[in-house]
């Protein structure tokens, strides 16, 4: 560091220097006192040429140093200028940056806003559904909507029937008609939902205990309805199905409930989920494709019979028709040998001669040809 070029230690050194001058000058006063006038002028002739070449000295370092500061100066504004360009680029980085954060925000915020739109009317259907299936009569109605799309998706209009009456004069919810020599499936919706609630939603393992016993009851006496109910019906085969519209209903039964579902099937009623309904019904399907298949096997030989005898008529017709080919061939080749013939004779008649008279008369043409035999038909 340059201690000279600093304005401050300028100062203070000249202050410095006075004062020594100022002690220079007292200690010549009393030495004048000393040895005389003529002493002490040469000693201020000296001290004032010294004085002068001091002040020369002075005036050189603080030109020196006023040039210095000038060059500190620029070099300060040159500093602070790429301080500033730096500093502004940054900020305009910093700008674009939390311009594309705040672009992203809003649109996380859209998705967002979305999303809790999406959420609010979800809940607005999920208090629906619990209000739906608050009630016991909206409930089985739920049930009932949920078996029948399923049948209408996978059979034909023909192979069931909603509401119908059987001939002991009870209805069933849906009539499943098989192919003979199977008899008809009645099918009955049920939901015991309020039991299963509260068995889930028991504080305690005696009120579970309890709420299950009532769910069990509940289910049974479900059984035995349909069992009492559809299967004396004349045509009704075992096993009657009992359709649950919930899965979790019917996985607890399963799970826990093992022997309500053997005690069902004993009683001649299957209890089954909408999962496992749909197998059910892909496997009536594929039972009247089959029994349709069989159906129309007698109408598909019959007719391969009659495609037979066509095609046995055709191949005799096709015989009688290479036949008349071939009688017709002999007659073109006769036919051709004729022309042949008749071909012959013109070219014999196309090489007639002509003779001159030899007597000097007009001349004549006379023919000459030789005897045309009689043509013959072979």
């Amino acid at each position: 560091m340059n201690f000279f070029a600093n304005p401050m230690v300028l100062m203070g050194g000249s202050a410095l220097l006075a004062i020594v001058m100022t002690l220079i000058v007292g200690w010549l006063v009393l030495r004048s006192t000393r040895d005389g006038d003529g002493q002490m002028k040469e000693d201020l002739a000296g001290l004032t040429k010294q004085q002068t070449e001091m002040q020369g000295a002075l005036q050189l370092i603080l030109a020196g140093t006023q040039t210095g500061h000038g060059e500190i100066q620029k070099a300060l504004n040159q500093r602070l200028d790429d301080m500033s360009k730096k500093l502004g680029d940054s900020l305009e980085q910093n700008r674009e940056k939390t311009g594309e954060s705040l672009k992203t925000l809003a649109e996380r915020l859209a998705l967002i806003d979305r999303a809790q739109k999406n959420i609010e009317t979800l809940s607005q259907e999920v208090t629906g559904l619990q209000a739906l299936l608050s009630n016991k009569q909206a409930r089985g109605a739920f049930g009932e909507i949920q078996m029948q799309d399923l049948i209408k998706d996978f059979l034909p209009p023909s192979a069931f029937a909603f509401q119908e009456t059987l001939s002991n004069h009870t209805r069933v919810d849906c009539l499943i008609r098989l192919p003979a020599p199977n008899e008809d499936i009645a099918v009955d919706s049920k939901f015991p939902m309020e039991n299963w609630r509260a068995m889930n939603e028991a504080p305690d393992a005696d009120a579970k205990k309890a709420a299950a016993r009532l769910f069990t009851t509940a289910v049974t006496k479900h059984v035995r309805d349909i069992a009492e109910k559809y299967l004396p019906a004349e045509n009704i085969a075992k096993p009657a199905i009992m359709f649950l519209p919930s899965e979790a209903i019917y996985m607890d039964l399963h799970t826990h409930f093992p022997d309500i579902i053997e005690k069902s099937f004993r009683a001649g009623v299957a209890i089954v989920a909408p999962t496992t309904f749909m197998a059910t019904l892909h496997t009536m399907r594929a039972v009247m494709k089959d029994a349709q298949m069989r159906e129309q096997a007698h109408v598909i030989q019959r007719e391969v019979e009659v495609l037979l005898d066509d095609i046995g008529r055709l191949d005799e017709r096709v015989r009688k028709l290479d036949t008349h080919f071939g009688q017709s061939k002999r007659d073109i080749d006769q036919i051709l040998i004729s022309t042949g013939k008749i071909r012959a004779r013109s070219e014999k008649i196309g090489d007639l001669q002509l003779e001159e008279d030899n007597a000097g008369e007009t001349p004549s043409a006379k023919i000459v040809a030789a005897p045309t035999p009689a043509i013959t038909e072979s």
